[in-house]
């Protein structure tokens, strides 16, 4: 038998992700990690597979959120496979396919951008001169009442849509909700539900290095804490930050909840998982009561009392997803046919990238979840899930601090660890994986990816979170603002300019001419009061199976 007949029969064993007896549970050691990586199959790692969902603000040539509505040459929100709005209707979300390689999802993103650019730019569309804003952290905002919430027309479903919105600015203000991030889609074909679920444990455990190495957000506009507490330091007029901060998103100001922080939600098995959820969708919560379906004069509050309205409203950094049927719940889908894929939701626009994100970024994310899914995963419990959640605030807040310590769950006990070394720990483990996917695909691309956050670890002030503060200081006297507006400029010439052909105008304008008539057809088959619609959607047996 030949070598790569041997190869491939290795390949081709099951992959099983379980603790060595003589190994501490949390040993993060190259050799468990390559061991495992050869029982997955050749077929398995070249379909791995990665989709990104990517939100921006629009805003005005003066650095002001744009209160316009969704442009209508973009589509409908509701139905366009690729452009949507998420909570504002200021707020787009722009979509990809399903790709078998970073450069061809980053390519499709790239496209969209440039579709969407044309139109911000052409008076004719209604949408006048805006721009993408590329910070994660919100442009000029106005007051939280008067922050536009997403319109998806008159069906039941997209009421629904713009109701839940309603509810999120009642339980958490309307300015939370415009911070943007990009999403990262990943699966592996032939994983079970506890193959995801093992992944999903170490990636909540070893987040805290993504938030360092990609965080972006250590500064925000003074208008999206007026009037609240913040512990923020000012840097300059309108501007406040976080010295060391490396990702201000997902610290303490981005999408937290005191409700959801009284969750324990477990992620030891699908079933845990979905009882914890199951729970938060139908029990409900005395403040949320106190803010009722509707108000006085008849128009609805939020879609539901409950600790949850839907499963949407779950924050978390990680979620195991599944494509849905029309009318589905995502519960119900998850509960009935399994995970396909998980859902990255901790990353920060880049806004040296024009289009937020990169390919070596992307291929990092590619090893770090491969990393998680093949290193041993012990449950997690109350004790280790409180610490995660502290280790994401102090990372978020503090992360380039000399010497900041987080708690590391080992043996069953919690100690602290310098984070720079814990993070050196876990890029080191990835080499393997490097090495054997580019062997995979030809080249040296991942391998490049990985040599990028090796320099960045032994050079923090290369850290996005660094360069952010040392641009906005050197050359725009410390203002988010002017330095945000100033990458949004840039980033919207350069992709003006990049080839555009008639042909590909067009396709995104048939797709956009679709999606309207789709929504049409929606509104036109609803026949159920949209009262009716909410409590048959709502119903608990609708989240079972």
């Amino acid at each position: 038998m030949s070598a790569r007949r041997q190869r491939d029969r290795g390949f081709r064993r099951t992959l099983r992700v379980r603790c060595p007896p003589t190994r501490p549970p949390t040993a993060l050691t190259a050799d468990t990690v390559t061991d495992r990586l050869q029982r997955l199959t050749r077929a398995q790692l070249l379909g791995m597979r990665r989709g990104i969902e990517k939100e921006s603000l629009r805003s005005q040539p003066s650095g002001a959120l744009a209160l316009t509505p969704h442009p209508a040459a973009l589509g409908a929100p509701l139905t366009h496979p690729h452009i949507t709005t998420d909570y504002s209707e200021s707020q787009l979300e722009l979509i990809t396919g399903v790709h078998g390689s970073a450069a061809e999802a980053l390519g499709e993103l790239e496209r969209i951008h440039q579709f969407v650019c044309r139109a911000l730019a052409d008076p004719a569309h209604g949408a006048g001169d805006e721009r993408l804003w590329v910070g994660s952290m919100p442009c000029g905002l106005p007051t939280d009442e008067t922050i536009p919430l997403g319109r998806y027309g008159r069906s039941n479903i997209g009421r629904a849509k713009s109701v839940y919105r309603m509810g999120l600015g009642h339980r958490y203000g309307r300015r939370m909700q415009t911070i943007s991030g990009i999403h990262y889609n990943w699966s592996l074909p032939g994983l079970a539900n506890d193959e995801y679920f093992a992944l999903i444990r170490n990636f909540r455990r070893h987040s805290f290095l993504l938030l360092w190495l990609f965080g972006a957000s250590p500064a925000v506009c003074a208008s999206f804490v007026a009037g609240r507490p913040h512990g923020l330091q000012p840097l300059a007029e309108g501007t406040l930050h976080m010295p060391w901060g490396t990702s201000l998103r997902m610290g303490r100001l981005g999408y937290q909840s005191e409700a959801q922080a009284t969750l324990a939600v477990s992620y030891n098995s699908l079933a845990s998982y979905g009882n914890s959820l199951y729970g938060a969708l139908t029990q409900p919560w005395p403040a949320y009561e106190a803010i009722g379906i509707r108000n006085l004069g008849g128009e609805y509050n939020q879609l539901a009392t409950t600790l949850l309205q839907i499963e949407n409203e779950f924050y978390g950094t990680i979620r195991p997803k599944r494509v849905i049927r029309s009318g589905e719940r995502p519960l119900h889908a998850l509960r009935e046919r399994g995970v396909e894929y998980v859902e990255v939701r901790c990353m920060d626009l880049d806004p040296f990238v024009d289009i937020g994100i990169e390919a070596d970024t992307t291929r990092f994310l590619d090893l770090f979840l491969l990393h998680c899914l093949l290193a041993p995963s012990p449950e997690d419990t109350p004790e280790e899930i409180a610490a995660l959640g502290r280790n994401q605030h102090r990372t978020a807040a503090q992360g380039r601090e000399p010497g900041l310590r987080l708690e590391r769950h080992e043996g069953g006990r919690i100690r602290e660890v310098v984070l720079v070394e814990w993070a050196a720990e876990i890029v080191q483990a990835l080499v393997p994986l490097a090495a054997a996917l580019d062997a995979l695909h030809g080249g040296a691309a991942y391998r490049a990816a990985l040599g990028a956050a090796q320099r960045a670890l032994a050079e923090p002030a290369t850290l996005p979170s660094a360069r952010v503060l040392a641009a906005m200081r050197q050359d725009f006297d410390g203002s988010y603002t002017a330095f945000v507006r100033a990458r949004s400029e840039a980033a919207r010439a350069r992709l003006l300019e990049l080839p555009w052909s008639a042909e590909q105008q067009a396709a995104f304008a048939v797709m956009a001419r679709v999606s309207q008539q789709r929504q049409q057809a929606i509104e036109a088959a609803d026949t159920a009061d949209f009262e009716t619609w909410r409590q048959a959607y709502l119903d608990p047996r609708n989240l079972v199976v």
